[in-house]
Protein backbone atom coordinates (compact mmCIF):
# COMPACT_ATOMS: atom_id res chain seq x y z
CA UNK A 1 0.00 0.00 0.00
CA UNK A 2 1.21 3.60 -0.53
CA UNK A 3 2.68 5.53 1.94
CA UNK A 4 1.19 8.48 3.67
CA UNK A 5 3.74 11.22 4.41
CA UNK A 6 3.30 14.54 6.70
CA UNK A 7 5.43 17.21 5.47
CA UNK A 8 6.12 20.40 7.47
CA UNK A 9 5.34 23.37 4.77
CA UNK A 10 7.42 25.75 6.60
CA UNK A 11 10.30 23.77 5.62
CA UNK A 12 9.50 20.91 3.46
CA UNK A 13 11.05 18.64 6.06
CA UNK A 14 9.37 15.03 6.43
CA UNK A 15 7.76 14.88 9.99
CA UNK A 16 6.37 11.72 9.73
CA UNK A 17 5.47 8.49 7.71
CA UNK A 18 2.32 6.10 7.44
CA UNK A 19 1.78 2.77 5.74
CA UNK A 20 -2.06 3.05 4.32
CA UNK A 21 -4.48 0.73 5.65
CA UNK A 22 -5.45 -2.71 3.84
CA UNK A 23 -8.80 -4.01 2.95
CA UNK A 24 -8.52 -6.20 6.07
CA UNK A 25 -7.69 -3.21 8.12
CA UNK A 26 -10.44 -0.75 6.88
CA UNK A 27 -13.07 -3.76 7.34
CA UNK A 28 -11.97 -4.37 10.95
CA UNK A 29 -12.75 -0.43 10.99
CA UNK A 30 -16.45 -0.71 9.89
CA UNK A 31 -16.92 -3.95 11.46
CA UNK A 32 -16.16 -2.20 14.77
CA UNK A 33 -17.76 1.31 13.89
CA UNK A 34 -21.35 -0.95 13.03
CA UNK A 35 -20.91 -3.04 16.38
CA UNK A 36 -20.07 0.21 18.34
CA UNK A 37 -23.70 1.88 17.44
CA UNK A 38 -26.26 -0.26 19.65
CA UNK A 39 -23.69 0.11 22.25
CA UNK A 40 -23.82 3.97 21.55
CA UNK A 41 -27.49 3.80 21.50
CA UNK A 42 -27.66 1.70 25.29
CA UNK A 43 -25.00 4.07 26.95
CA UNK A 44 -27.41 7.29 26.94
CA UNK A 45 -27.64 11.02 27.02
CA UNK A 46 -25.99 11.10 30.38
CA UNK A 47 -23.89 8.89 29.51
CA UNK A 48 -22.55 9.90 26.13
CA UNK A 49 -22.34 12.96 27.65
CA UNK A 50 -19.62 12.43 30.29
CA UNK A 51 -17.63 10.56 27.44
CA UNK A 52 -18.04 13.68 25.32
CA UNK A 53 -16.83 15.68 28.44
CA UNK A 54 -13.91 13.50 28.79
CA UNK A 55 -12.74 13.73 25.48
CA UNK A 56 -12.99 18.22 25.71
CA UNK A 57 -10.85 17.69 29.13
CA UNK A 58 -8.28 15.35 27.34
CA UNK A 59 -8.07 18.21 24.17
CA UNK A 60 -7.32 20.36 26.54
CA UNK A 61 -4.61 19.20 28.57
CA UNK A 62 -3.01 18.12 25.25
CA UNK A 63 -3.21 21.58 23.87
CA UNK A 64 0.23 22.56 23.65
CA UNK A 65 1.24 19.53 22.06
CA UNK A 66 -1.83 19.09 19.50
CA UNK A 67 -1.47 23.08 18.70
CA UNK A 68 2.54 22.48 17.81
CA UNK A 69 1.03 19.15 15.77
CA UNK A 70 -1.31 21.37 13.87
CA UNK A 71 1.52 23.94 12.93
CA UNK A 72 4.14 21.76 11.73
CA UNK A 73 1.50 19.80 9.98
CA UNK A 74 -0.02 22.39 8.05
CA UNK A 75 2.03 25.83 8.60
CA UNK A 76 -1.29 27.51 10.55
CA UNK A 77 0.54 30.40 13.36
CA UNK A 78 0.87 28.52 16.62
CA UNK A 79 -2.11 30.85 17.96
CA UNK A 80 -3.93 29.91 15.72
CA UNK A 81 -4.02 25.89 16.49
CA UNK A 82 -4.03 26.54 20.22
CA UNK A 83 -7.22 28.42 19.60
CA UNK A 84 -8.52 25.84 16.85
CA UNK A 85 -7.90 23.18 20.03
CA UNK A 86 -10.19 25.21 22.23
CA UNK A 87 -12.85 25.59 19.90
CA UNK A 88 -12.90 22.40 19.95
CA UNK A 89 -13.12 21.28 23.13
CA UNK A 90 -15.91 24.40 23.53
CA UNK A 91 -17.81 22.76 20.52
CA UNK A 92 -17.38 19.02 22.60
CA UNK A 93 -18.77 20.62 25.67
CA UNK A 94 -22.01 22.22 23.53
CA UNK A 95 -23.09 19.41 22.37
CA UNK A 96 -22.51 16.94 25.92
CA UNK A 97 -24.60 19.99 27.03
CA UNK A 98 -27.40 20.48 24.64
CA UNK A 99 -27.63 16.87 22.69
CA UNK A 100 -30.65 15.84 23.92
CA UNK A 101 -32.89 18.81 24.21
CA UNK A 102 -32.16 19.46 20.31
CA UNK A 103 -32.85 15.92 19.60
CA UNK A 104 -36.08 16.09 22.19
CA UNK A 105 -39.45 15.24 19.97
CA UNK A 106 -42.64 16.86 19.90
CA UNK A 107 -45.96 15.95 21.12
CA UNK A 108 -48.98 16.42 19.29
CA UNK A 109 -51.22 18.34 21.32
CA UNK A 110 -54.48 16.99 19.89
CA UNK A 111 -53.47 13.47 18.57
CA UNK A 112 -57.23 12.88 17.70
CA UNK A 113 -57.05 14.97 14.91
CA UNK A 114 -54.73 12.47 13.31
CA UNK A 115 -56.95 9.86 14.70
CA UNK A 116 -54.51 8.16 17.64
CA UNK A 117 -54.40 8.37 21.18
CA UNK A 118 -50.88 9.90 21.08
CA UNK A 119 -48.64 10.78 18.43
CA UNK A 120 -44.80 12.27 18.62
CA UNK A 121 -41.69 12.58 16.90
CA UNK A 122 -38.04 11.27 17.62
CA UNK A 123 -34.94 11.35 16.18
CA UNK A 124 -33.12 8.25 16.01
CA UNK A 125 -29.33 8.15 14.79
CA UNK A 126 -28.56 6.79 11.62
CA UNK A 127 -25.59 4.16 12.55
CA UNK A 128 -21.85 4.76 10.86
CA UNK A 129 -21.45 7.83 9.38
CA UNK A 130 -18.03 8.69 7.17
CA UNK A 131 -16.44 11.92 7.60
CA UNK A 132 -14.37 13.22 4.61
CA UNK A 133 -12.02 16.23 6.02
CA UNK A 134 -10.06 19.09 4.81
CA UNK A 135 -6.63 20.15 6.29
CA UNK A 136 -6.84 23.58 6.90
CA UNK A 137 -8.95 22.83 10.39
CA UNK A 138 -7.22 19.48 10.66
CA UNK A 139 -8.74 18.85 14.26
CA UNK A 140 -11.63 21.24 14.39
CA UNK A 141 -13.56 20.58 11.16
CA UNK A 142 -13.40 16.58 12.54
CA UNK A 143 -15.05 17.55 15.95
CA UNK A 144 -17.56 19.81 14.77
CA UNK A 145 -18.85 16.55 12.84
CA UNK A 146 -17.60 13.89 15.43
CA UNK A 147 -18.67 15.74 18.40
CA UNK A 148 -23.04 15.90 17.30
CA UNK A 149 -22.21 12.72 15.50
CA UNK A 150 -21.73 10.86 18.01
CA UNK A 151 -23.58 12.60 20.66
CA UNK A 152 -26.76 11.55 18.73
CA UNK A 153 -25.29 7.81 19.04
CA UNK A 154 -24.05 7.58 15.83
CA UNK A 155 -20.51 5.82 15.20
CA UNK A 156 -18.31 7.92 13.36
CA UNK A 157 -15.12 6.90 10.53
CA UNK A 158 -12.88 9.62 8.91
CA UNK A 159 -10.83 9.76 6.28
CA UNK A 160 -8.77 13.02 6.53
CA UNK A 161 -6.82 14.98 4.30
CA UNK A 162 -3.70 13.05 3.58
CA UNK A 163 -0.97 15.63 4.35
CA UNK A 164 -2.41 16.10 8.05
CA UNK A 165 -2.29 12.16 9.18
CA UNK A 166 -0.80 12.37 12.44
CA UNK A 167 -3.99 14.74 13.07
CA UNK A 168 -5.74 12.04 11.65
CA UNK A 169 -4.48 9.23 13.97
CA UNK A 170 -4.59 11.14 17.05
CA UNK A 171 -8.36 12.10 16.43
CA UNK A 172 -8.80 8.26 15.25
CA UNK A 173 -7.43 7.59 19.19
CA UNK A 174 -9.10 9.97 21.09
CA UNK A 175 -12.74 9.39 21.78
CA UNK A 176 -11.91 5.91 22.60
CA UNK A 177 -9.27 7.44 25.02
CA UNK A 178 -11.95 9.09 26.64
CA UNK A 179 -14.36 5.97 27.13
CA UNK A 180 -16.27 6.04 24.00
CA UNK A 181 -17.18 2.17 23.20
CA UNK A 182 -14.16 0.35 20.85
CA UNK A 183 -15.23 1.26 17.49
CA UNK A 184 -16.95 4.64 17.94
CA UNK A 185 -14.83 6.43 16.53
CA UNK A 186 -11.81 5.96 14.27
CA UNK A 187 -9.30 6.92 11.36
CA UNK A 188 -9.20 4.97 7.97
CA UNK A 189 -5.82 5.78 6.54
CA UNK A 190 -6.81 5.49 3.11
CA UNK A 191 -6.27 7.78 -0.34
CA UNK A 192 -8.95 9.31 -2.19
CA UNK A 193 -9.28 6.84 -4.62
CA UNK A 194 -10.94 4.43 -2.34
CA UNK A 195 -13.25 6.34 -0.76
CA UNK A 196 -16.41 5.33 -3.08
CA UNK A 197 -15.99 1.93 -1.93
CA UNK A 198 -16.38 3.07 1.80
CA UNK A 199 -19.56 4.84 0.88
CA UNK A 200 -20.84 2.02 -1.02
CA UNK A 201 -20.04 -0.05 2.09
CA UNK A 202 -23.47 -1.24 3.33
CA UNK A 203 -22.95 -0.70 6.99
CA UNK A 204 -22.17 3.41 6.15
CA UNK A 205 -25.69 5.15 6.46
CA UNK A 206 -24.40 8.60 5.43
CA UNK A 207 -21.40 10.80 4.21
CA UNK A 208 -20.14 14.37 5.04
CA UNK A 209 -17.76 16.52 3.32
CA UNK A 210 -15.87 19.30 3.66
CA UNK A 211 -13.16 19.94 0.74
CA UNK A 212 -13.78 21.25 -2.65
CA UNK A 213 -16.39 20.82 -5.38
CA UNK A 214 -14.36 18.33 -7.23
CA UNK A 215 -14.36 16.10 -4.26
CA UNK A 216 -18.10 17.29 -3.70
CA UNK A 217 -19.03 15.98 -6.85
CA UNK A 218 -17.39 12.96 -6.83
CA UNK A 219 -18.73 12.21 -3.04
CA UNK A 220 -22.47 13.26 -3.89
CA UNK A 221 -22.68 11.41 -7.17
CA UNK A 222 -21.30 8.01 -5.26
CA UNK A 223 -23.97 8.79 -2.46
CA UNK A 224 -26.78 9.35 -4.77
CA UNK A 225 -26.08 6.46 -6.38
CA UNK A 226 -26.46 4.21 -3.49
CA UNK A 227 -29.19 6.43 -2.42
CA UNK A 228 -27.03 7.67 1.02
CA UNK A 229 -27.56 10.94 2.88
CA UNK A 230 -24.89 13.38 2.35
CA UNK A 231 -24.11 17.24 3.58
CA UNK A 232 -21.66 18.91 1.82
CA UNK A 233 -19.48 21.86 2.57
CA UNK A 234 -17.43 23.27 -0.20
CA UNK A 235 -15.36 26.19 -1.24
CA UNK A 236 -16.39 29.73 -0.92
CA UNK A 237 -15.56 33.11 -2.88
CA UNK A 238 -16.96 35.13 0.27
CA UNK A 239 -17.65 38.71 -0.26
CA UNK A 240 -17.10 41.92 2.22
CA UNK A 241 -18.66 44.41 1.06
CA UNK A 242 -17.92 47.86 2.77
CA UNK A 243 -20.50 50.82 2.34
CA UNK A 244 -19.88 54.43 2.91
CA UNK A 245 -21.50 54.55 5.93
CA UNK A 246 -19.01 52.23 8.06
CA UNK A 247 -16.62 52.48 10.41
CA UNK A 248 -13.99 52.53 7.45
CA UNK A 249 -10.83 51.69 10.18
CA UNK A 250 -12.81 49.25 12.00
CA UNK A 251 -13.85 47.43 8.62
CA UNK A 252 -10.02 47.06 7.36
CA UNK A 253 -8.60 45.87 10.39
CA UNK A 254 -11.30 43.37 10.03
CA UNK A 255 -10.62 43.21 6.59
CA UNK A 256 -7.05 41.46 6.86
CA UNK A 257 -8.39 39.54 9.51
CA UNK A 258 -10.65 37.84 7.39
CA UNK A 259 -8.72 37.54 4.13
CA UNK A 260 -5.26 36.14 6.45
CA UNK A 261 -6.97 34.07 9.34
CA UNK A 262 -5.35 30.69 8.35
CA UNK A 263 -2.82 31.89 6.17
CA UNK A 264 -5.95 32.73 4.15
CA UNK A 265 -7.07 29.08 3.60
CA UNK A 266 -10.54 28.70 4.85
CA UNK A 267 -13.25 28.31 3.15
CA UNK A 268 -15.03 31.58 4.69
CA UNK A 269 -12.10 33.63 4.58
CA UNK A 270 -13.35 36.84 2.69
CA UNK A 271 -11.62 36.76 -0.30
CA UNK A 272 -13.94 39.64 -2.57
CA UNK A 273 -14.12 43.01 -1.07
CA UNK A 274 -16.49 44.92 -2.89
CA UNK A 275 -15.68 48.46 -1.69
CA UNK A 276 -18.24 51.73 -2.22
CA UNK A 277 -16.46 53.78 -4.56
CA UNK A 278 -16.96 57.22 -2.07
CA UNK A 279 -14.70 55.13 0.53
CA UNK A 280 -12.65 52.96 -1.72
CA UNK A 281 -9.29 54.70 -2.30
CA UNK A 282 -9.52 55.79 1.47
CA UNK A 283 -10.21 51.91 1.74
CA UNK A 284 -7.65 50.54 -0.57
CA UNK A 285 -4.88 52.26 0.60
CA UNK A 286 -5.26 51.40 3.94
CA UNK A 287 -5.94 47.78 3.57
CA UNK A 288 -3.07 47.36 1.06
CA UNK A 289 -0.77 49.35 3.83
CA UNK A 290 -2.09 46.97 6.69
CA UNK A 291 -1.62 43.72 4.32
CA UNK A 292 2.22 44.87 3.71
CA UNK A 293 2.99 44.94 7.26
CA UNK A 294 1.97 41.77 8.00
CA UNK A 295 5.20 39.79 9.55
CA UNK A 296 5.59 36.17 7.67
CA UNK A 297 7.79 33.44 8.86
CA UNK A 298 7.63 30.10 10.94
CA UNK A 299 4.52 29.44 12.01
CA UNK A 300 6.13 28.11 15.16
CA UNK A 301 8.02 31.46 16.36
CA UNK A 302 5.50 33.72 18.38
CA UNK A 303 5.48 37.16 16.23
CA UNK A 304 5.18 35.44 12.93
CA UNK A 305 1.19 36.67 11.71
CA UNK A 306 0.93 34.28 7.74
CA UNK A 307 2.93 31.25 7.40
CA UNK A 308 3.45 29.10 5.18
CA UNK A 309 0.74 27.72 2.26
CA UNK A 310 0.22 24.42 3.15
CA UNK A 311 1.75 22.06 0.26
CA UNK A 312 3.32 23.16 -2.60
CA UNK A 313 0.41 22.88 -5.36
CA UNK A 314 -1.47 25.09 -3.35
CA UNK A 315 1.07 27.79 -3.89
CA UNK A 316 1.19 26.80 -7.22
CA UNK A 317 -2.32 27.55 -7.37
CA UNK A 318 -2.35 31.04 -5.97
CA UNK A 319 0.64 31.96 -8.52
CA UNK A 320 -1.07 31.33 -11.61
CA UNK A 321 -4.38 33.10 -10.66
CA UNK A 322 -2.03 35.82 -9.24
CA UNK A 323 -0.22 35.83 -12.59
CA UNK A 324 -3.46 35.80 -14.68
CA UNK A 325 -4.68 38.73 -13.77
CA UNK A 326 -1.26 40.42 -13.74
CA UNK A 327 -1.29 39.65 -17.15
CA UNK A 328 -4.81 40.70 -18.41
CA UNK A 329 -3.92 44.26 -16.88
CA UNK A 330 -5.21 43.46 -12.82
CA UNK A 331 -3.16 46.19 -10.49
CA UNK A 332 -1.49 44.41 -7.45
CA UNK A 333 -1.26 46.91 -4.84
CA UNK A 334 1.10 44.76 -2.56
CA UNK A 335 2.42 40.96 -2.71
CA UNK A 336 1.92 39.13 -5.86
CA UNK A 337 5.56 36.79 -4.89
CA UNK A 338 6.71 34.57 -3.02
CA UNK A 339 8.66 36.32 -0.36
CA UNK A 340 12.38 37.12 -0.02
CA UNK A 341 13.75 33.34 2.25
CA UNK A 342 14.65 30.23 1.86
CA UNK A 343 12.77 26.81 2.09
CA UNK A 344 8.54 26.37 2.55
CA UNK A 345 5.50 27.21 0.71
CA UNK A 346 5.14 30.82 1.52
CA UNK A 347 3.88 33.75 -0.09
CA UNK A 348 3.14 37.20 0.31
CA UNK A 349 -0.10 38.41 1.48
CA UNK A 350 -1.41 39.90 -1.98
CA UNK A 351 -3.81 42.78 -2.97
CA UNK A 352 -5.38 42.61 -7.03
CA UNK A 353 -7.19 45.68 -7.94
CA UNK A 354 -9.08 46.39 -10.98
CA UNK A 355 -10.24 42.71 -12.05
CA UNK A 356 -12.12 41.92 -15.27
CA UNK A 357 -14.83 38.96 -15.87
CA UNK A 358 -12.30 37.28 -18.31
CA UNK A 359 -9.49 36.84 -15.02
CA UNK A 360 -9.85 33.76 -13.05
CA UNK A 361 -9.66 35.54 -9.77
CA UNK A 362 -12.58 37.31 -10.80
CA UNK A 363 -15.07 33.86 -10.49
CA UNK A 364 -12.70 31.29 -8.82
CA UNK A 365 -12.06 30.64 -5.05
CA UNK A 366 -8.09 31.60 -3.97
CA UNK A 367 -7.16 29.83 -1.30
CA UNK A 368 -4.40 32.01 0.13
CA UNK A 369 -3.74 35.00 1.21
CA UNK A 370 -4.30 36.72 -1.83
CA UNK A 371 -7.85 39.84 -1.41
CA UNK A 372 -9.53 40.88 -4.73
CA UNK A 373 -10.48 44.41 -4.70
CA UNK A 374 -13.67 45.61 -6.42
CA UNK A 375 -15.27 49.31 -6.83
CA UNK A 376 -18.78 49.90 -6.71
CA UNK A 377 -20.81 52.87 -7.58
CA UNK A 378 -23.47 52.08 -5.60
CA UNK A 379 -24.93 49.25 -2.94
CA UNK A 380 -27.17 47.80 -6.38
CA UNK A 381 -24.08 46.81 -7.60
CA UNK A 382 -22.19 45.71 -4.79
CA UNK A 383 -24.94 43.47 -4.41
CA UNK A 384 -24.94 42.49 -7.78
CA UNK A 385 -20.69 41.74 -7.38
CA UNK A 386 -21.45 39.73 -4.35
CA UNK A 387 -23.75 37.54 -5.98
CA UNK A 388 -22.18 37.12 -9.54
CA UNK A 389 -20.43 33.99 -7.99
CA UNK A 390 -21.69 30.33 -8.04
CA UNK A 391 -20.71 30.22 -4.71
CA UNK A 392 -22.50 30.68 -1.55
CA UNK A 393 -21.25 30.27 1.58
CA UNK A 394 -20.08 33.06 3.81
CA UNK A 395 -20.12 36.97 3.58
CA UNK A 396 -19.78 40.12 5.36
CA UNK A 397 -21.50 43.45 4.86
CA UNK A 398 -20.16 46.50 6.68
CA UNK A 399 -22.59 49.89 6.97
CA UNK A 400 -24.34 52.03 9.76
CA UNK A 401 -27.09 52.28 7.31
CA UNK A 402 -30.33 49.84 8.92
CA UNK A 403 -31.93 50.21 5.74
CA UNK A 404 -29.06 49.04 3.78
CA UNK A 405 -28.50 46.59 6.35
CA UNK A 406 -31.68 44.78 5.84
CA UNK A 407 -31.37 44.77 2.06
CA UNK A 408 -28.27 43.28 2.69
CA UNK A 409 -29.26 40.60 5.15
CA UNK A 410 -32.48 39.47 2.59
CA UNK A 411 -30.55 39.81 -0.66
CA UNK A 412 -27.07 38.55 -0.28
CA UNK A 413 -27.19 34.89 -1.64
CA UNK A 414 -25.26 33.19 0.76
CA UNK A 415 -25.54 30.82 3.68
CA UNK A 416 -24.55 33.57 6.25
CA UNK A 417 -24.48 37.18 6.22
CA UNK A 418 -22.00 38.70 9.03
CA UNK A 419 -22.83 42.51 9.47
CA UNK A 420 -20.13 45.30 10.59
CA UNK A 421 -17.73 41.79 11.41
CA UNK A 422 -15.99 38.62 9.68
CA UNK A 423 -17.85 35.33 8.94
CA UNK A 424 -16.77 32.66 11.72
CA UNK A 425 -18.44 29.25 12.88
CA UNK A 426 -20.01 29.05 15.85
CA UNK A 427 -20.95 25.68 17.45
CA UNK A 428 -24.16 27.43 18.67
CA UNK A 429 -25.06 28.56 15.00
CA UNK A 430 -25.70 26.72 11.83
CA UNK A 431 -23.10 26.77 9.60
CA UNK A 432 -23.20 25.65 5.35
CA UNK A 433 -23.78 26.96 2.08
CA UNK A 434 -25.57 27.22 -1.01
CA UNK A 435 -25.23 26.93 -4.93
CA UNK A 436 -22.03 25.35 -5.27
CA UNK A 437 -20.87 25.76 -1.81
CA UNK A 438 -22.88 22.75 -0.98
CA UNK A 439 -26.10 21.84 0.73
CA UNK A 440 -26.73 20.37 4.17
CA UNK A 441 -25.56 22.35 7.81
CA UNK A 442 -23.38 21.87 10.44
CA UNK A 443 -23.43 22.42 14.22
CA UNK A 444 -26.30 24.08 16.13
CA UNK A 445 -29.36 22.34 16.21
CA UNK A 446 -30.11 21.76 12.18
CA UNK A 447 -25.70 20.19 12.59
CA UNK A 448 -27.01 17.60 15.07
CA UNK A 449 -29.95 16.76 13.11
CA UNK A 450 -29.06 16.47 9.82
CA UNK A 451 -27.53 12.70 10.58
CA UNK A 452 -30.87 11.18 12.78
CA UNK A 453 -34.23 9.97 11.33
CA UNK A 454 -37.15 11.90 11.83
CA UNK A 455 -39.45 9.37 12.60
CA UNK A 456 -43.51 9.55 13.42
CA UNK A 457 -44.90 7.32 16.18
CA UNK A 458 -48.64 7.15 15.93
CA UNK A 459 -50.44 4.67 18.90
CA UNK A 460 -53.75 3.93 18.21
Amino acid sequence: MAAIRSINPATGEQLAVFEEDDDTVVEAKLAAAAAAVPQLAAAGWEQRAAWMNAAAALLESEVHTVAAMITAEMGKPLAQSRAEVGKSAHAMRFYAENARSFLDGRELADPSEVSASAARTRYDPLGVVLAVMPWNYPIWQVVRFAAPALMAGNAGVLKHASNVPQSAVYLGELFERAGFPDGSFATLLIGSARVADVIRDRRVAAVTLTGSEGAGRSIAATAGDVLKKAVLELGGSDPFIVMPSADLDAAVEVAVRARTTNNGQACINAKRFIVHADVYDAFAAKFAEQMRRLVIGDPAEPHTEVGPLATEGGRRDIEELVEDARDKGAEILTGGARPDRDGGWFYEPTVVAGLTRDMRLWSEEAFGPVASLYRAASLDEALAIANGTEFGLGSAFWSADQAEIDRAVREIEAGAVFVNGMTISYPELPFGGIKRSGYGRELSVEGIREFTNLKTVWIG
